[in-house]
């Protein structure tokens, strides 16, 4: 069984430096040979370009921009009357996915409007979120790019977030019927929403495009204290045969450095 392979989620780690550069810097000199990120969007694309050069750091993941941050978006994929700015959005990724060679784009769903009711907008949102998932597969297959969706828990994180568990992405995917639109499967959200992992990951495995970590509930480092058994799981994905990135998406209890302990141990044992 091949070693897994880890991406440092620079949106989360290395905050103690200031801009994105740096991060991979400091990522690499960490051991990483890959960086993720959510939203590079205010960051100078041709010093991140330059930095992933001179690191030789590979750039796994981008998300699409998140809106109107201030007016409560966290992406449009699914929001009813957003379309338009949901294609601008990609458009915006596609230019950093492109200089940066960027190969998974994260399509965020967004948030149920403030004053709907989850149950009787469902519908309608879903059918926009496989409408907007269909064009954006057809934009990314031209790209080499895979599109991804992850469900995010609306018991601690994010309340309205419209994607909330594997099996309603499964369905919306199994509706969108794109090899190139995949499932990102982050088990920090997985957990709280459904528990179960072992079940959900073999039966799932087939749609996962791409994997995160953090413990439960605090979402720290995979080796801090919580609900989970990192050990267990990093054997039961070598056992799937996962060759893809799992991105460190989680926040440092002290500084990044200090807490990187855990996958250090695992390169070592791994090799």
């Amino acid at each position: 069984m091949p070693p897994l392979k880890f991406c440092a989620n620079i949106s989360w780690l290395f905050s103690e430096l200031p801009d994105f550069g740096q991060r991979i810097y400091a990522a690499a000199s960490a051991g990483f040979q890959a960086v993720e990120a959510a939203w590079l969007y205010d960051a100078d694309l041709q010093e991140l370009r330059r930095a992933k050069e001179a690191t030789g750091v590979e750039v796994v993941l981008i998300n699409t921009p998140p809106g109107d941050v201030k007016a409560g978006d966290l992406g449009l994929g699914a929001v009813p009357g957003r379309e338009a700015e949901f294609k601008q959005g990609l458009d915006l990724a596609l230019q950093y996915a492109r200089a940066l060679d960027c190969k998974r784009i994260h399509l965020m769903a967004g948030r149920i409007p403030v004053g709907s009711d989850k149950t009787a907008i469902a519908k309608e949102m879903e059918a926009i979120f496989v409408q907007n998932l269909k064009y954006a597969a057809d934009i990314l297959s031209k790209e080499g790019i895979t599109g991804l969706i992850e469900p995010i828990n609306t018991r601690i994180t994010d309340p309205r977030y419209f994607l909330d568990s594997p099996h309603q992405a499964a369905a919306i995917l199994e509706r969108v019927g794109k090899p190139n639109i995949k499932l990102q499967m982050d088990v920090f959200h997985w957990q709280i929403m459904d528990g179960n992992l072992t079940q959900n990951i073999q039966k799932y495995f087939p749609l996962i495009g791409h994997i995160q970590i953090a413990q439960v509930p605090g979402r720290n480092e995979p080796d801090s204290a919580g609900e989970l058994n990192y050990r267990y799981l990093f054997s039961t994905l070598e056992k799937q045969d996962y060759q893809g990135y799992i991105g460190c998406e989680y926040k440092p209890l002290g500084s990044t450095s200090e807490g990187l302990g855990w996958v250090k141990d695992y390169w070592t044992h791994s090799k």
